[in-house]
């Protein structure tokens, strides 16, 4: 008699790969996030359009990795947290305490969830920030990268970045870097999709693949 493992496929027993590029940058006044919009399962591509930037408040929000329905949940609860707390306390939200509330659902839920999420914001005590969370771990950063679309592109982002970006120098950069992550990541792809955080308040938005700038390799 045939055991079960010799009936089963062997692509079913194995874990299911995602990948995206997703990326934060901060300037003098707010920051920048950008994301590709290509969701993949292994090798097949089940969403080419889907926004990886999701709103935490008004003026903050996450950028998406690792599992999708992993990183919409925690984006969700998130969002429903800070709410509540932005009502009781009767002003907005500091970005930090976005960043602890996404910090701490991960490390308490990091053997059942699959998600890294870049979170970003501007508030009235420290202006614009960018925080990292994966596994408890909580670091303000002048720029962060996640995804498998970021290892193609840690060399660009390091020999480009420099102290005192502009605005409009922040955003070319996270185009360019989702740009080159996307022409080579086989994970990531899509449109880009933006979003510009300062006190006035948050302005999304997208940019076709026919848009996105080119470089010598394409």
């Amino acid at each position: 008699m045939l055991g079960e493992s010799s009936i089963q496929p062997e692509w079913l027993s194995e874990e299911v790969k995602t990948g995206t590029t997703i990326m934060a940058i901060g300037f003098e006044g707010g920051v920048v996030l950008g994301s590709d919009s290509r969701v993949s399962a292994g090798a097949s591509v089940v969403n080419r359009v889907m926004n990886k930037l999701s709103p935490l408040h008004d003026k903050i929000y996450c950028a998406l990795s690792g599992s999708a329905a992993d990183a919409q949940t925690i984006a969700e609860i998130v969002n429903y947290q800070l709410d509540v707390h932005s009502i009781e306390v009767g002003e907005d939200p500091l970005v930090r305490s976005a960043a602890t509330l996404v910090k701490n659902i991960s490390y308490k839920y990091k053997e059942e969830l699959s998600a890294h999420l870049i979170v970003a914001g501007w508030d009235r005590r420290a202006g614009g920030q960018v925080y990292v969370t994966l596994d408890g771990l909580l670091a303000m950063q002048p720029f962060a990268v996640g995804g498998s679309g970021s290892s193609y592109i840690y060399g660009f982002v390091d020999a480009e970045y420099r102290k005192g970006m502009t605005k409009k120098e922040c955003q070319e950069f996270v185009v360019n870097a989702l740009t080159l992550a996307m022409g080579r990541d086989g994970s990531s792809g899509g449109v880009a999709y933006l979003v510009t955080i300062d006190q006035e308040g948050a302005v999304e938005r997208c940019i076709p693949g026919n848009e996105l700038p080119t470089f010598f390799d394409q």
